[in-house]
């Protein structure tokens, strides 16, 4: 079994933009199969007993109008692992993720995965980056990790949905 991406999808804010308005564009996916089958808490005890107690993911995004890249995006997920004596948890080794610069201490192996391997990103553009006219927006994204305890170093690529929206000088 290999990981993939799955349910990538671009939204927009509004149809039309002039060149002194923001743009918000909602790109959402999920990163599955093998990866996140294999991110459990047995694996991290194993991995960490070995020393090896992080897990750094690289997230590539490419915004293109057409063929022509309008903002490629660079932002990266990581998860520590680590002993801890919370009472709430019954395990021994767990795992932090931390999630555009801010820890998440996830209480259970689920929520760990979600934080760490489902992606909703909101992306500001200028009306100005778009000339005038016609535009058809999607996200080529790219999603890289290393080798670990549990896993081999492995880059999966997939892309989103297309909007259609309208530049207006």
């Amino acid at each position: 079994m290999s990981s993939y991406i799955s349910g990538a999808t671009l939204e927009k804010s509004q149809d039309t933009v002039r060149p002194d308005q923001p743009l918000t564009l909602n790109l959402s996916f999920k990163i599955e199969g093998a990866i996140r089958d294999a991110f459990v808490q047995k694996n991290w005890e194993k991995a960490y007993n070995k020393h090896d107690n992080g897990f750094r993911m690289t997230i590539e995004v490419d915004l293109k109008s057409g063929r022509k890249t309008i903002m490629p995006l660079k932002f990266v997920r990581k998860a520590a692992l680590f002993w801890t004596r919370n009472p709430k948890i019954p395990y021994r080794v767990w795992v932090s993720i931390v999630k555009d610069e801010t820890p998440y201490y996830p209480l259970t192996v689920e929520e760990a995965q979600s934080l760490l391997f489902d992606v909703n990103k909101v992306i500001e553009l200028s009306g100005k980056d778009l000339a005038s006219g016609a535009h058809r927006l999607s996200a080529d994204i790219r999603v890289s990790w290393g080798r670990h305890d549990y896993t081999e170093p492995t880059e999966i690529s997939g892309k989103s949905s297309e909007v259609e929206l309208r530049a207006v000088a």
